[in-house]
């Protein structure tokens, strides 16, 4: 048995940072990775797939080169040129990653499947390591649905698309969420007939209708099939293709030549041993926390997808900054201090901060909006990229932002303005009167806050 300072078990986003944090501090320190090193993010999640837009997107722009002036004729996709240029980008991560650990004075890395054999014990492959601190972070993967059929026919998940390099004739989509959207739009750009089907009565559903609206519009301009209120009941395989039965008020089929699911993700906690540690997990997996991410046993920690408090990237690198603040710094920061943010990256992106428009609603309580087509955005508009809008939410009496939408071209960016203002907890004015560089998005937020309306049709919650 090897005793160490601190034991951490996955090397996403949080993990890294805090063996080098914890490493700095003088504190011997073992991390484990069974797989890739760099977790999702790097291997199967923003960094391929975000390389993978770029290239779509290349190929979009050059497609409408008469609109800017050129023409670029027989604009055809390789997909193995695609796959290469994307697997370039992840190495140069996911190798830097693991060298950097590897390289780490005061580290030993691992490679072997971590499970906990009591509280303060875990067993990587062979070795029982000890430590009265043990950090998990284990990320998630795909949610597969109990579907009949699912089982007899090939699927793909978010990992799997990262290890092809053909373009599926037609690639039928099951989820109309971030994922599922993002792959939609990409392959269409590629040149797969895409249809995308999805259970709710909208995309993304936990935004605004205007934004689910917008999002549809844009994808059903570049020939997306999309189906919402679609209940999958079955799969099957009919010769080359994969046939999917939905409901939608009555029974049709949707026949396509590859299958991807994109209906959500599940935390890879089920085969750590939890039960041994004594660690509690709630109805969907997750490691329960409080608001510092201590789990129930003192002395555990579980950090990034596997806690459910956030998903993303930055929320699980907002984690590492917690816990090594608390531990290390002498502050008391918390998980519910930080404000929701996050972006879908379709084309153009959407940036979202803080309460949506029905959140507002909901609270009952006193607030304005001001809206912005991108097409009256001059930046937009030299860019020949006009499509979605800007909308911002404040309290009619503290003077606070509340939160906004950013659908259209730099709204991934241009959010941090609003962000930022909200972060410090300034008034809404501080932002109008900021004089913005033009010509960009961002300084039509100013404009957009100089016209801000009553919002109608509050329900008291």
């Amino acid at each position: 048995m090897t005793a160490y300072d601190a034991i951490i078990i996955g090397t996403g986003q949080a993990g890294p940072p805090l063996a080098r944090r914890m490493a700095g501090e003088g504190m011997k320190v073992a991390i484990i990775e069974r797989g890739r090193f760099g977790g999702t993010c790097v291997n199967t999640g923003c960094t391929p797939t975000k390389a993978m837009v770029a290239s779509a997107y290349a190929m979009h722009v050059a497609r409408r080169g008469a609109e800017y002036g050129f023409n670029a004729s027989d604009v055809e996709v390789d997909m193995k040129r695609v796959k290469a240029r994307k697997d370039h980008v992840v190495e140069l991560s996911n190798h830097g990653v693991e060298r950097s650990l590897k390289n780490l004075e005061n580290c030993r890395v691992y490679e072997a499947h971590a499970r906990f054999v009591s509280p303060r014990e875990v067993q990587a492959g062979s070795e029982v390591l000890t430590s009265d601190r043990i950090f998990i972070n284990v990320g998630a993967r795909a949610a597969v649905p109990d579907i009949p059929g699912l089982d007899q026919v090939d699927y793909l998940t978010n990992s799997s698309m990262m290890d092809i390099d053909f373009l599926p004739r037609h690639l039928l989509v099951l989820g109309g969420s971030y994922i599922g959207l993002e792959f939609g739009q990409m392959y269409r750009r590629f040149g797969s007939e895409v249809s995308i089907v999805e259970r709710g009565p909208r995309l993304v559903s936990r935004e605004d209708e205007d934004v689910s609206a917008a999002i549809t519009d844009i994808l059903a301009r570049e020939g997306i099939t999309v189906l919402p209120s679609a209940n999958c009941v079955r799969f099957d395989k009919q010769g080359d293709d994969i046939v999917m039965t939905v409901d939608c008020g009555g029974s049709s089929e949707l026949k396509g030549s590859h299958l991807l699911i994109a209906t959500g993700r599940r935390p890879n906690t089920d085969d750590l041993g939890l039960e041994r540690a004594g660690v509690k997990r709630d109805e969907h997996g997750y490691i329960v926390v409080d608001d510092e991410l201590r789990s129930s046993v003192p002395g555990i920690w579980a950090l990034g997808d596997c806690n459910g408090k956030g998903g993303f990237t930055h929320t699980s690198w907002n984690d590492y900054e917690i816990v090594a603040a608390n531990l290390f710094d002498g502050e008391s920061r918390r998980v519910s201090d930080r404000i929701p943010a996050y972006a879908l990256y379709i084309d153009p992106p959407l940036g979202r901060v803080g309460m949506s428009e029905a959140d507002v609603r909901k609270s009952g309580r006193p607030a304005l909006i001001g809206k912005l087509a991108m097409e009256d955005v001059s930046r937009a508009f030299e860019k020949g990229e006009t499509e979605g809008f800007m909308k911002i939410l404040v309290d009619a009496e503290t003077r606070e932002i509340l939160g906004a939408s950013f659908l259209g071209t730099s709204g991934d960016e241009a959010i941090h303005c609003v962000l930022d203002t909200m972060y410090a907890k300034a008034p809404y004015t501080l932002l109008k009167r900021a004089m913005h560089i033009h010509p960009t998005v961002a300084e039509f937020i100013p404009t957009m806050l100089d016209d801000l309306v009553s919002l109608p049709g509050l329900v008291a919650g």
